[in-house]
């Protein structure tokens, strides 16, 4: 691991109050109104440990898979940390840039990790033959964390082989109309691990609730390193919720407006600033010149985004930019673009 790259900083270190947030990729400031009524409800049964049973069944129905291909887990990001304890991989592959906590478990539980760094002019898109064929545990986002390219399922599909794990980190496939390019539904592929999150649509970061989706045998591995009653009561009550078909349905609506909201943010971009690979998540990936002073001066004027450079592979000029209403989108735009324009020489000056 390189010395200058801190793998355990995320969008939420660049809040602070008053800022408008576009550095954490949460849909909403909060649950929608029928979601908090149900994590009301589910303190009336905290004093009773939870039962898992009824959302690992929900989870299941929800993807048509047996009960025992579901590991509930505190957050998507505690799936990685089970999978570091679980496995003992010979050689483990990162491919990049990426959501940095996969490679941050495996390298505290001592694994050897080597990186696979996309290309920015290739797209930021995956090349299965970059990965190394040695490798017995391969790790990926889809879509990707922070470049919002959405790889096709082929692609990463190509990646699984007999005594393999891969992991495919979905923490933002519900953002993707249609789930397109999603693996969750795949039971054929060997060693696929396909983990998932409800924080992103359902605005539910600080509840901790996610799960993964694989053969029985290597939940059964996750599973055993995991504490009794992992996940919360109102957590479960989510995932009960959250996989019914109404939620799902209004989860593919969120997407496609989504999808109107990105492209008013790209829209009112100024000129100089390129935007990195074909977007199609709740985020999209900047380059500006001078991207630091650019990311401070954003601050001063109220914004919160993202700095790029703690992703491997991206560089002090990255700025990860969530999309949020039009209207919010063009007023971050006027003062990117304010701050972009070249000060008038003295001759310009009245």
């Amino acid at each position: 691991m390189d010395a200058v790259t801190d793998l355990h900083h995320h969008g939420d270190a660049e809040l602070a109050p008053g800022l408008v947030d576009l550095a954490v990729n949460v849909r909403a400031d909060a649950p929608p109104p029928w979601l908090r009524a149900v994590l009301h409800a589910s303190l009336d049964a905290a004093a009773s440990y939870p039962d898992p049973v009824p959302a690992r069944t929900a989870v299941a129905a929800a993807h048509g898979r047996p009960v025992d291909e579901v590991l509930l887990t505190a957050g998507a990001a505690e799936a990685f940390v089970l999978l570091a304890r679980a496995v003992r991989p010979r050689l483990a592959a990162v491919v990049h840039p990426s959501f940095t906590e996969p490679e941050a478990a495996l390298r505290v539980a001592g694994h050897p990790v080597t990186r696979v760094v996309l290309r920015a002019d290739d797209g930021w898109r995956l090349d299965p033959a970059a990965v190394p064929g040695d490798a017995d545990l391969v790790v990926l986002g889809n879509p990707t964390n922070p470049t919002s390219v959405l790889h096709p399922a082929a692609a990463v599909a190509a990646l699984a082989r007999p005594g393999r794990v891969l992991v495919v980190d979905e923490a933002f496939a519900d953002t993707v109309p249609g789930e397109s390019g999603s693996l969750a539904a795949r039971r054929d592929l060997p060693g696929l691990l396909v983990v998932r999150s409800l924080t992103k649509t359902w605005g539910l970061a600080g509840l901790r609730v996610g799960y993964a989706l694989g053969p029985p045998p290597l939940i059964a591995r996750l599973a055993a390193q995991q504490p009794h009653w992992p996940v919360s009561t109102p957590a479960l009550a989510a995932l009960v919720a959250c996989s019914a078909p109404e939620a799902r349905a209004e989860a593919e609506a969120a997407a496609r407006d989504l999808d109107r909201w990105r492209a008013a943010l790209i829209g009112s971009l100024p000129p100089s600033v390129v935007v990195e690979g074909s977007p199609r998540s709740s985020f999209v990936l900047l380059r500006v010149l001078d991207g630091a002073r650019v990311r401070d001066v954003l601050r001063h004027r109220g914004w919160a985004v993202r700095r790029g450079d703690t992703f491997p592979g991206l560089t002090r000029d990255h700025l990860r930019v969530a999309v949020r209403s039009p209207e919010v989108s063009s007023a971050f735009a006027a003062d990117l673009a304010a701050i972009l324009s070249p000060a008038p020489s003295p001759e310009e000056v009245p």
